[in-house]
C-alpha cells in the first residue's frame, strides 16, 4: 500500500475512534492480542460476593463488567464520570433498577457512610477516603487497576518526553494506603501481560481513545513513527508492548 493510502487509513482510525462510547473495543477484533491475565478478575468477584450483598461499582463504563457478576439489581449501584457513559447507562442500567451516581468528578464517589458490604474497581481511579467513607466494617475492597508502566514502550516512542499520567499507581504504592488505612490485605498479584498490534490502524485507534497513555497523540504529528512502526510490522508481523496489571482485595477493619 502506498505511503499516502496508508496515512488515510490511519486517519479514518483517528476519526473513528473519536467517536467511540462505553468500553467496546470489537472494531479491533482480529487486529490485537492481549496476552491472559493469571487471575480472572470476574470470577474472584463472584467468589465473595453474596446475594444480600449491597454492591458498588465505581467507574462501570458500559456495566458489561458489571453485569457478568449477576448481582441482584435492587442491591447495585455504579458511578461513571464520563458523559457519554452515563447518558448509556441511564437507558441501559436505570430501568432495570440499579442505582446510578453521575458526576462530572474524576474519581468520584457517592457521599454515602457505610452504606456498603462490596465495592468494586476495574481500571478506574482510586479514592481511599471515599473507600474507607463507603464500605462498611469488614467490607471488601476488590479491584484490578492499570499500572504506572502500562504500554510504557509505545507510549514513550510515541510521545515526546512521555511521563506516565499515574507514576504512583503501582502495587506497593497502593498497598501502602490501604494498609495506612487501616485495610487487611486479603489478596494481591501483579502481572505484565503482552499486547501486540497486527496494523498500525489499529495502534491508532487505540492511542486515540487512550490519551492519557498517548498524550497530544494525533496521525499527523507522529506520522514518522508511524512508518516506523509500519516498517516493523512489515518485517514481524505485530507491534509488541507490555501492559501492567495489579489485582487487590481489601477489607475494613
Amino acid at each position: 500500500m502506498k505511503n499516502k493510502d496508508l496515512v488515510q487509513q490511519w486517519l479514518n482510525e483517528e476519526k473513528l475512534a473519536k467517536r467511540f462510547t462505553g468500553w467496546d473495543f470489537s472494531h479491533l477484533n482480529n487486529r490485537w492480542y492481549n496476552e491472559r491475565l493469571p487471575w480472572n478478575y470476574s470470577e474472584i468477584v463472584k467468589q465473595h460476593l453474596k446475594s444480600t450483598d449491597q454492591l458498588l461499582d465505581t467507574g462501570t463504563g458500559d456495566a458489561e463488567l458489571l453485569l457478568s457478576f449477576g448481582h441482584p439489581y435492587d442491591h447495585t449501584a455504579v458511578t461513571e464520570t464520563w458523559q457519554p457513559n452515563i447518558d448509556l447507562l441511564k437507558k441501559k442500567l436505570a430501568p432495570l433498577g440499579v442505582q446510578l451516581y453521575a458526576s462530572r468528578q474524576e474519581n468520584y464517589m457517592p457521599n454515602v457512610s457505610n452504606n456498603f458490604d462490596v465495592i468494586t474497581n476495574s481500571h478506574d481511579g482510586l479514592n481511599f477516603a471515599s473507600i474507607v467513607h463507603c464500605l462498611k466494617t469488614d467490607g471488601l475492597f476488590i479491584t484490578e487497576q492499570v499500572g504506572a508502566t502500562n504500554n510504557y514502550s509505545l507510549s514513550s516512542f510515541l510521545s515526546d518526553k512521555y511521563v506516565p499520567a499515574y507514576p504512583q499507581n503501582t502495587l506497593v504504592e497502593v498497598v501502602s494506603k490501604f494498609v495506612e488505612h487501616g485495610f487487611q490485605i486479603m489478596q494481591s498479584d501483579v502481572a505484565y501481560p503482552k499486547i501486540r498490534f497486527y496494523d498500525v490502524g489499529a495502534l491508532v485507534y487505540y492511542a486515540t481513545i487512550i490519551s492519557w497513555e498517548f498524550p497530544s497523540f494525533s496521525v499527523l504529528k507522529r506520522e514518522p513513527q508511524l512508518k516506523q512502526l509500519q516498517n516493523i510490522i512489515d518485517q514481524t508481523g505485530f507491534i509488541e508492548s507490555n501492559e501492567d496489571r495489579f489485582l487487590l482485595v481489601v477489607k475494613k477493619q
